[in-house]
């Protein structure tokens, strides 16, 4: 990770998170304290999170250990003035979905469903920054089947809402243990992802304690990958079920 305080209209630093909820692995701690500490370390430009609560009416009250608001806007603060938040699984008390903290302005947003069953409502959410830059947040599902139809709806949302060879980052938890998206993706988007691209290999987030699988990813169009790095030890193994992953990028003149 980059070691500059700065950060310019050329440089775009990012991050992609899946918190769990503001909980550890083992849901005993609620952390989110924790979590908003370790991110703003990262000095990222753009936070990609999954997972993220927007209600919760069950913990909410002056006794309640939960912040008040929503998660998305405690862990943004003053660092990232611009956030965008995409409700997809929604209950009795409350409901969560991804989120988007953006420290340039948010010109337009859209969330959009790409739930294939029931049980497992997911969603993909669209921000454009920068005048010409699309970055989208997603989280797809456990299956493989789930996860192959909801890659089929993101890459006809992409196609229709983003002009050909615009620059793009597409970035989340996409449960590809497999490693079975990125050809698809590049394929049919011409994208490509970032620790593949520097490293040889997607990056290993999963699970946070001991990572064994590769389900959180940064994928890219029209920009220049610089670093990349999964955010691991301490304090980052005992946050989420999920390692953090960082990539930096070099933005066109």
């Amino acid at each position: 990770m980059s070691s500059s305080t700065e950060t310019t209209a050329t440089t775009l630093r990012v991050c992609s998170y899946n918190i769990h909820k503001g909980f550890n692995t083992s849901n005993t701690q609620y952390l989110l304290k924790d979590i908003r500490r370790a991110i703003r370390l990262i000095n990222a430009d753009l936070v990609f999170l999954q997972e993220v609560v927007g209600e919760n009416t069950l913990k909410s009250g002056s006794e309640s250990q939960w912040e008040p608001g929503t998660q998305f806007e405690f862990l943004a603060d003053t660092v990232w003035p611009h956030h965008a938040y995409g409700k997809n699984a929604v209950y009795s008390h409350g409901h969560h979905g991804n989120a988007i903290l953006s420290r340039y302005p948010i010109e337009h947003w859209e969330n959009t469903d790409i739930s294939i069953l029931p049980f497992s409502s997911r969603g993909v959410l669209h921000v454009k920054i920068l005048n010409k830059l699309h970055v989208f947040c997603i989280h797809c599902g456990l299956l493989s089947f789930e996860r192959q139809a909801q890659l089929q709806q993101l890459v006809t949302l992409i196609q229709s809402r983003v002009e050909d060879n615009a620059p793009l980052i597409l970035a989340g938890d996409f449960n590809d243990w497999r490693n079975k998206a990125s050809d698809y993706l590049q394929a049919e988007l011409g994208v490509a992802e970032v620790f593949t691209s520097l490293n040889g290999q997607p990056a290993i987030t999963f699970p946070a304690f001991f990572p064994l699988f590769s389900l959180d990813r940064i994928y890219f169009r029209g920009l220049t990958p610089v670093d990349s790095e999964v955010l691991t030890g301490t304090p980052w193994r005992s946050l989420s079920d999920h390692c953090a992953v960082y990539a930096e990028f070099s933005l066109p003149g």
